[in-house]
């Protein structure tokens, strides 16, 4: 229930964002309040542009000083910016997943990208996913939306499983799911793309005529880019103007992937005029997120280096910083200060429970969500129940398998091939440069324990002793099982 200080404080943001001054707000008086009290009442819709790889430090906004993104940082202008949001995963299906279910990728038993990664020399043997897809027996937010009058939309990458598992077998009245490059990209159901075509573009495209057709009825949509995802892909006429624009002196300012970091700026831009032409603004929660840390190198080992997620360590494929920690920003006018921010850790779990609870939709009897609602939050009238969240990354990649706890400014990571343990404090030291995990064995043992324990209360797979354990080709990647 919104209080009246709520309602006060809601109809000043609203008036100073329109520029108004005290006299106005004297004013305004019942109509205001007439209006906010319909917004109030009126079924939210929900926009979600999901980012493939973007970096947290990647938009403007969160202080990059190459790239421009004057949408995405208007965005945040005008809603609140998220400095310490997380993927469930360090790499997209499972956090994907994470997204859909409001389940931790460990729970659903997908924990790996689809079909996932495969060294059959390493020290270990790692789980394969138990499904290669999202559950069909999973209560999608999309299904839990529909029975409340919701219009379900999805355009771009899914990754989520094959044709038997596409969105429309898990509750998207509509949608259109990519594959390949960013240009000369296939679609399915497919469509006549034209050799000029960027991907970006087109998913854009497909999200205007969504809002459109569906401005009348409750909606929810996700835009899931497959930028900034290698391969390097911009149309040239902004690859030039990066090539010529002057360079910071220090940092990682590759034009091509500058010039894919604007792409999809201008599709933040887009969404966000088609809301405004709708009259759609004040009534739809749009959120702005990247499903895992940036890449930093094409080619592990031996590829040329795009991008850097200074000062966060590493990249994506790890449970460092710099795999798992990303940009979030979410506007909701009249329930989010414009220019908020905030500091509390959250997850790509917490989408679900977020969207019922705005909706005012209440969970499926028996369902699990391991997410908690964000809205205290993003009003900024209250606190999360919840004290840590959780990752298990029991794969090879960019590091050995792992998982991680975060319990406040800490933050601990168990790597599983020899056992040994890092422990972290974020606040004073973002890129993990100190493991205190010698200096604080007390703190670092808890926070092991703790970790174990909820491993086993979502029945994580773990992996184990590889019988054809050979060091000396440990790191040849060979064909998954499942491919």
């Amino acid at each position: 229930m919104t209080t009246m200080a709520q309602f006060n404080r809601n109809r000043r943001f609203f008036l100073k964002n329109l520029g108004l001054g005290a006299a106005a707000m004297a004013a305004s008086g019942m109509a205001a309040r007439s209006g906010e009290a319909a917004g109030r009442n009126g079924k939210p819709n929900f926009v979600f542009i999901l980012i493939d790889d973007m970096g947290w430090p990647d938009p403007a906004c969160y202080g990059h000083s190459f790239h421009e993104t004057p949408h995405i940082d208007k965005l945040a202008g005008q809603g609140m910016k998220f400095t310490d949001a997380y993927a469930a995963c360090p790499v997209c299906s499972p956090t994907r997943a994470s997204i859909m279910s409001g389940q931790y990728p460990a729970r659903l038993g997908l924990t790996d990208f689809i079909p996932g990664h495969w060294r059959p020399y390493e020290k270990l043997r790692v789980p394969i996913n138990r499904q290669q897809n999202l559950p069909l027996e999973a209560l999608t937010i999309a299904e839990a939306l529909k029975p409340a009058g919701y219009t379900t939309g999805v355009f771009g990458k899914w990754h989520l499983g094959g044709q038997t598992h596409f969105p429309d077998k898990q509750g998207f009245d509509d949608w259109m799911v990519t594959s390949g490059a960013h240009f000369n990209f296939r679609t399915f159901p497919k469509m006549d793309i034209q050799k000029d075509d960027y991907m970006a573009d087109v998913l854009t495209t497909k999200c205007e005529q969504f809002i459109e057709a569906n401005q009348n009825n409750p909606f929810c949509v996700f835009l899931t880019h497959y930028a900034v995802h290698i391969p390097l892909q911009a149309r040239q006429a902004l690859i030039k103007k990066y090539e010529e624009k002057s360079k910071p002196a220090a940092g990682v300012n590759n034009p091509v992937y500058a010039a894919m970091v604007e792409h999809v700026d201008s599709s933040v831009g887009r969404v966000l005029q088609k809301l405004s032409d709708c009259n759609l603004d004040r009534n739809t929660v749009v959120v702005f997120f990247s499903d895992n840390g940036g890449l930093r190198q094409i080619y592990t080992g031996d590829g040329p280096i795009v991008s850097t997620n200074d000062p966060l360590r590493n990249e994506k494929g790890t449970l460092y910083e710099g795999g798992i920690r990303v940009p979030l920003i979410v506007r909701w006018p009249g329930n989010i200060e414009a220019g908020a921010v905030c500091r509390e850790p959250v997850s790509s779990v917490d989408f679900y429970p977020t969207f019922l609870d705005i909706a005012q939709i209440k969970k499926q009897a028996g369902a699990i969500l391991d997410g908690e609602s964000l809205t205290p939050l993003l009003r900024q009238d209250g606190s999360l129940k919840r004290d840590a969240i959780f990752w298990h990354y029991p794969h090879y990649h960019h590091s050995a398998p792992a998982g991680a706890i975060r319990l406040g400014d800490y933050k601990l990571i168990e790597f599983y091939d020899d056992s040994h343990i890092e422990l972290y404090n974020l606040r004073d030291d973002i890129g993990e440069t100190r493991n205190l995990a010698q200096s604080m064995p007390d703190r670092a043992i808890a926070l092991r324990d703790r970790l174990a324990e909820w491993r086993k209360s979502v029945n994580a797979q773990m992996p184990a002793m590889n019988p054809d354990y050979d060091p000396s080709r440990a790191h040849e990647w060979g064909k998954h099982p499942d491919r």
